[in-house]
């Protein structure tokens, strides 16, 4: 790695009132489907004291679109009341209309949540961009909460360039973005278009290295949910410019952050959580746990991942 770049991560302060690790956390299940609000607690209490800055609940990691109008506002509910203000609780909004998503960012504001991380209309695919920003524009409207955009073409057929953003700068509560395209280069591309307009937050596990050397206020991360020690202590290397120990512990990590790049990511890192015992695998049908030789091959990498995680200095 390049010595001259080991202080510019750190000297570069964020634009938003938002960085760090901000957790995409699961929902937990029970085995019939039901959710498990206490278990889902508990993996909260071991994030925050891992040193995280925030929590996303309710993402596509929390199996948002597969919950009810009524479940998605009581895991808000008492997630707020879990947290007690020691982190910002941010909530995905994954609505299949503007309408709805009005009505859930109203409703969660009401129950607490510091903020959202929004997502463009699910089941609504467009080629039109100009739908897409006006998606977002209503819905900032209707709160004075910050928010998070979340790009991620690759899942759900929207994506917002960084021209895009630029033309979405003038909403005031649009304070950060989840960049989750794949291509490392929107990074740059962004800083150039945006000039430090938003927070960039990197939403792809297995490019978080590459992310924080090219310049990111922070990270969705997936994975680190069940590794949460190792997920915050290779965010502050990467912060503070220390790339050989980053990158030691990035390979070690590696295998394990492919997991969040699966069409499968939501059972991959459920496995993963309960495998170290920080939660159970039930999900919500749809989807099913994992079977066969597909979950042998899954838990090898995670057994592996366990056997050689590496010891990190402990918090104060």
């Amino acid at each position: 790695m390049v010595a001259g770049m080991a202080t510019s991560a750190r000297s570069r302060k964020s634009p938003g009132p938002w960085s760090g690790v901000f957790p995409a956390i699961t929902t937990q299940m029970h085995k019939d489907g039901s959710l498990d609000i206490e278990g889902t607690a508990r993996h909260t209490e071991v994030l925050i004291k891992s040193g995280i800055s925030g929590l996303v609940f309710l993402g596509s990691l929390g199996e948002n679109q597969s919950m009810t109008a009524e479940e998605k506002r009581l895991v808000m509910a008492e997630m707020v009341k879990t947290v007690k203000g020691r982190v910002p609780v941010l909530s995905g909004v994954a609505e299949t209309s503007t309408a709805e998503a009005i009505r859930f960012v109203k409703d969660c504001e009401k129950l607490g949540a510091d903020g959202y991380m929004l997502m463009p209309g699910m089941n609504y695919k467009t080629p039109d961009p100009d739908e897409t920003m006006l998606h977002f524009r209503t819905v900032a409207k209707s709160t004075g909460l910050p928010i998070m955009i979340y790009n991620n073409p690759i899942s759900y057929g929207n994506d917002i360039t960084p021209e895009m953003f630029a033309k979405l700068a003038d909403v005031k509560n649009f304070v950060a973005l989840k960049e989750s395209s794949g291509n490392t280069r929107r990074v740059t591309d962004l800083h150039n278009t945006i000039g430090g307009r938003y927070a960039i937050f990197t939403g792809v596990d297995d490019l978080a290295l590459e992310s924080a050397v090219l310049g990111i206020d922070g990270w969705v991360a997936g994975t680190g949910i069940a590794f949460p020690e190792q997920n915050q202590y290779l965010w502050e290397l990467m912060q503070a410019g220390e790339w050989q120990k980053a990158v030691e512990i990035y390979r070690w990590f590696t295998p394990l952050l492919h997991l969040d790049v699966h069409i499968k990511f939501v059972q991959y890192i459920k496995l993963c959580v309960q495998e170290v015992g920080l939660g159970t695998e039930w999900v919500r049908a749809p989807r099913t746990i994992l079977k066969g030789a597909e979950r042998k091959a899954v838990l090898k990498v995670i057994h592996d991942g366990i056997a050689n995680a590496p010891k990190v200095p402990k918090r104060k």
